[in-house]
């Protein structure tokens, strides 16, 4: 629809503006043509008046009423000296229906007036009051039909009404066509230079060339120029390190086999009679499961295949029990040195995907565990839930040593958030995936030498 349109709504608009100019223009321009009609009026049947006055009355009754008709008013009362005089008179053709004061009157009241005027009645017969001109007298009094100042002020009005609608008109076209000119014709050549870009981001000719001379929209120009660059190169990089990241998945896949032959054969090794290849065997055997364990992480974050979770009910506290169970035989020995507790009310349900949240807590509380261990002192973890009107929030604490600084601001970043010697820092950024996957959010709460807290919020579902 046309009216939708920028272009549209401000023609609409400027008819609108326009037109409530004209009307307030219109009104007072009424009112003074009508105080300007009676007036005219009142000097008329003066100078009739002062004609009889300057003959001393010795005129014929047929060039009175000639004088009365020239000056259009039935009759005319003229007070000098305190004295009130009819002066020139004729039959009046009926009572009279209104009063018109028009010495100094309030311009509220001549609006008034004016507008009431188009509408009177024919043959009306008003009353005017006024002041003489040159001071000839204390007061003129006349009385007219009110007839032709109808007729005068229709006439009037529409030519007004007829000369506002051509400058409305000419206005709002003047207007709409600079308007499509200096706004619209950019703002399209700014939507097709995003289409464009859009179909063929690596093609730099689709990168905008700002020209606009209007400074707003130059300025929109050229941050759409900026963030169509920024883009470019983004996307070029993106290419770039995705190719990458094929090679490295194909260096790790075949990296990966390798080190499992050498492991096998360091497994051999290890039962060699010489003391110290005894003895290197175990620190062998640990390198190579780490870069075996490198390898396999890499293949795995690379693949980013993590189905989209399957949501159903189940209980929480039997999920984290189990996990707890699985960490307390994983400890071993050092079970005895980390304390498990478990907050989690027993009636509690919670919507989500069982195995990819299992998951996600394994990670947490086994990189608390872990971090307690290389403590060498006791330690505690907590896991607790608590739902809102709108969320459940799983939190896992730990009285560990925290993370270190660097871990802290690369936390969620992919093979840079390792806390741990040997660590990849994959886990949290792969766990942080799955929570956004169920529409909700992985944090660090805090993280010090009391330990540290991260806490999962899961939306409630349906």
């Amino acid at each position: 629809m046309f009216f939708r349109t920028l272009s549209g709504r401000f023609l609409l608009l400027t008819l609108l503006f326009v037109l409530l100019a004209e009307v307030l223009i219109f009104v007072p321009s009424v009112a003074r043509f009508r105080e300007d009609y009676l007036l005219t009026r009142l000097e008329r049947a003066q100078i009739a008046s002062l004609a009889l006055l300057a003959s001393d009355g010795s005129i014929s009754d047929k060039l009175a009423e000639e004088l009365l008709n020239t000056a259009g008013v039935y009759n005319v009362v003229l007070r000098r000296d305190a004295v009130r005089e009819l002066v020139l008179s004729s039959q009046v053709p009926g009572p009279v229906s209104a009063t018109y004061d028009l010495r100094a009157p309030p311009i509220w009241t001549l609006m008034r007036d004016g507008l009431a005027a188009m509408f009177i009645p024919d043959n009306t017969v008003i009353r005017l009051i006024g002041d003489p001109v040159q001071e000839a007298g204390l007061l003129i009094e006349v009385t007219m039909n009110a007839g032709p100042l109808r007729g005068s002020l229709r006439d009037y009005a529409l030519r007004i009404l007829f000369l506002s609608l051509i400058i409305t008109l000419a206005t709002a076209a003047l207007l709409f066509f600079s308007v499509q000119r200096l706004i619209v014709t950019p703002i399209r050549r700014v939507i097709a230079s995003m289409a464009a870009y859009a179909k063929a981001p690596e093609d730099a000719r689709s990168i905008i060339d700002p020209n606009s001379r209007v400074t707003e929209l130059r300025e929109a120009e050229e941050a759409l120029q900026h963030l169509q660059t920024d883009l470019a190169q983004a996307l070029r990089q993106k290419e770039r390190l995705a190719q990458l990241g094929g090679a490295v998945a194909r260096i790790s896949h075949d990296l990966r086999n390798i080190l499992s032959t050498a492991s096998l054969l360091a497994d051999r090794i290890e039962s060699s009679s010489d003391p110290a290849v005894a003895r290197a065997a175990p620190k062998l055997l640990n390198s190579l499961s780490r870069a075996i364990s490198l390898c396999e992480s890499t293949l795995a974050f690379g693949k980013a295949e993590e189905p989209s979770p399957r949501l159903s009910q189940f209980a929480l506290r039997p999920m984290v029990e189990e996990l707890i169970e699985s960490e307390r035989m994983a400890a071993g020995e050092a079970s005895d040195a980390v304390e498990f507790l478990v907050d989690v009310p027993a009636t509690m349900m919670l919507r989500a995907d069982p195995e990819q949240l299992f998951r996600v807590l394994t990670n947490l509380v086994r990189n608390a565990r872990q971090a307690i261990e290389a403590t060498r002192k006791p330690g505690s973890i907590e896991v607790t839930a608590r739902e809102t009107d709108t969320t459940t929030a799983i939190r896992v604490i730990d009285t560990g040593p925290g993370l270190p600084q660097r871990a802290k601001e690369n936390l969620f970043a992919a093979f840079q958030g390792g806390a741990r010697k040997g660590g990849t820092g994959l886990g949290l950024v792969i766990a942080a995936e799955l929570v956004r996957g169920h529409g909700g959010k992985l944090e660090l709460i805090r993280s010090d030498e009391d330990g540290t807290e991260f806490r999962l919020s899961l939306p409630l579902g349906g």
